[in-house]
């Protein structure tokens, strides 16, 4: 079994072009302004299994 990893420094890795879906269409966060990507970062996720087991239903 070879058990050998690979290490990469910094200076080696390639950085990663995180997208997202904004008023219906694909941008880079690159391109928003510092506002919109602190936004960007205060989104909470969820799954929608998790989300219908919490839900009580409509409030009559």
């Amino acid at each position: 079994m070879n058990t050998d990893t690979i290490t990469l420094e910094d200076c080696e890795r390639q950085p990663c072009e995180i997208w997202t879906r904004v008023m219906g269409y694909h941008r880079p966060m690159s391109s928003f302004n510092i506002g919109k990507q602190g936004e960007f970062h205060e989104r909470r996720y969820f799954t929608e299994a998790s989300a219908s087991a919490n839900s009580t239903g409509p409030n009559l």
